[in-house]
């Protein structure tokens, strides 16, 4: 535990909604929900505004729309967030050399690693900096909380939530914490909770009460040895720039229950080539595939393989897939597939290659080759017609008979595109071989709303537009950074079995 509080956690507020409604000027001050859009989509961010209506993450989508049936709802754009994210990272970074990014819109800062802070005076004027800067640069807001421990300065962005800074004074922990719900605490979820509220504990001060010794006794020796420091405000973890991941995967859940055996193959060895394209964007590799399948019933099955040594090669990955699935019965349906890649390496094990193209070679008898190669069923699934409820649309017109829409012609909701006449929009809805646009960007007002038919030449997706307006001679994202030699050699791949590299928005 610090003396001064020179721990900073940063969490962006709605960040995925929020980054929305920067992009989309007539979405300003209104509902905004991000998820998935099919039948089974769950949400992933809900505004401030949704919020007021109980909408909140990893709620069923479905359940979302009864409770707001007028907020815009939106087909996530991680290209987006990933530039405005590493906008705000290169701005933690100016502030320190340790930075321990936990996902996109959240990380811990070392501001006395970095000598940008050494007492109170100097953290409280490091962190507030720190929101100038990122509603400069982004147009964003975030929340910051300073404390002398990460739990403490995670607690203090929580609170101080939405657009908030708050500092914990070394020393205060206790008269902050105790009061507090144990649901407070990281690692206390709705079971453990309702663990504790039986033994008639509610709040951090009831764990405290306890003692240690207590807390052993119902959540076992590490859990309620940790929680008990918590309750103490101790948390001596410090902040680690490079953090391992221990796992990569991948995973669907379909809009209708997958009957087909073929069909579950299929889809299977496309979630196997996207784990893969996770593993070489991260440089590594893995020993163990692991199958997850959530069949019609909601029981949930999970399958291992490990390699004779750590691979990144599709083929290998793809085939131990398979041979997992042969083992799980999917008579009654599946909901949900997943694929993963544990026991990471940074080194291939080279006779696997081999073993790849020998498996290949083969056609195998439950999936021929016709079906292997082609592109695999459901691709474009998350690309449906989803309707954005934000207003009602004006028709632009269009040919009395609708044409047939190709797959790759689908426009999902709340994705950029660009018109040869009327310039940039995103797309507000689509469906009946319909799209919706408005036309507007950041910094604009808000745009007018026209309707196309889904095949118009002079209409296309398009990269998302920065949000703040770059000064002049600077760009307003962030330049790339170099390829790693896992990066390229999977860009050659993706260009060898026909892999768009045209920058078209997927799903």
């Amino acid at each position: 535990m610090r003396s001064a509080p020179t721990i900073l956690h940063l969490d962006m507020d709605a960040f995925f909604a929020a980054a929305e409604q920067a992009a989309k000027p007539s979405l300003r001050g209104k509902p905004v929900v991000v998820g998935g859009l099919g039948p089974r989509g769950v949400v992933s961010t809900a505004s401030y505004e949704a919020r007021r209506f109980g909408v909140h993450s990893a709620m069923p989508m479905g359940q979302a729309r009864r409770l707001a049936p007028n907020a815009a709802y939106l087909v996530p754009r991680f290209s987006l967030y990933r530039a405005v994210s590493e906008q705000v990272m290169e701005l933690l970074g100016r502030l320190s050399p340790l930075v321990e990014p936990l996902s996109l819109d959240e990380a811990f800062v070392d501001l006395e690693a970095g000598g940008t802070a050494d007492d109170t005076a100097s953290a409280l004027a490091a962190g507030e900096r720190l929101r100038r800067d990122i509603r400069a640069v982004t147009g964003l807001s975030g929340s910051v909380g300073l404390a002398g421990s990460k739990m403490l300065a995670k607690i203090g962005s929580e609170q101080a939530k939405p657009d908030g800074l708050l500092l914990i004074e070394p020393g205060t922990e206790r008269a902050l914490l105790w009061p507090m719900s144990v649901r407070t605490l990281p690692g206390v979820g709705p079971a453990t909770g309702d663990h504790l509220r039986r033994a008639g504990m509610t709040t951090v001060a009831d764990l405290a009460e306890a003692g240690e010794d207590e807390l052993v006794r119902l959540l076992g020796k590490a859990h309620g040895a940790s929680l008990y420091r918590m309750a103490l405000g101790r948390d001596d973890r410090a902040v680690v720039s490079e953090r391992d991941a221990k796992s990569v995967s991948v995973e669907d859940t379909f809009d209708v229950d997958l009957h087909d055996r073929v069909r579950v193959r299929t889809e299977v060895d496309r979630l196997a080539d996207r784990c893969v394209e996770r593993l070489r964007a991260a440089g590594r590799s893995g020993r163990t595939v692991v199958l997850k399948v959530r069949r019609y019933d909601f029981s949930t099955l999970t399958r291992s393989e490990t390699l004779r040594g750590p691979t990144d090669d599709p083929g290998v990955v793809r085939e131990a897939a398979g041979r997992l699935l042969e083992s799980v019965d999917t008579t009654g349906g599946v909901r949900l597939l997943g694929v993963g890649v544990t026991g990471l390496a940074d080194f291939t094990q080279e006779d696997l290659f081999a073993q790849a193209a020998a498996d290949e070679s083969a056609a195998a008898p439950h999936a021929p080759a016709d079906v292997r190669e082609r592109e695999p069923a459901g691709a474009e699934r998350a690309a449906g017609d989803g309707a954005v409820a934000s207003g009602a649309a004006e028709s632009g017109g269009g040919p009395a008979e609708a044409p047939d829409v190709p797959a790759e012609r689908r426009f999902p909701a709340g994705h950029d595109v660009r018109h040869r006449e009327f310039g940039a929009g995103w797309v507000q809805g689509s469906g009946l071989r319909r799209v919706t646009v408005r036309f507007e960007e950041p910094g604009s007002a808000p745009g007018r709303v026209r309707t196309f038919w889904a095949d118009d030449p002079d209409l296309e997706l398009s990269e998302p537009l920065p949000l703040v307006p770059a000064v002049a001679g600077q760009s307003s994202w962030p330049a790339s950074r170099p390829k790693s030699r896992s990066e390229s050699r999977s860009e050659r791949d993706a260009g060898r079995s026909g892999g768009s590299g045209s920058g078209r928005a997927r799903p």
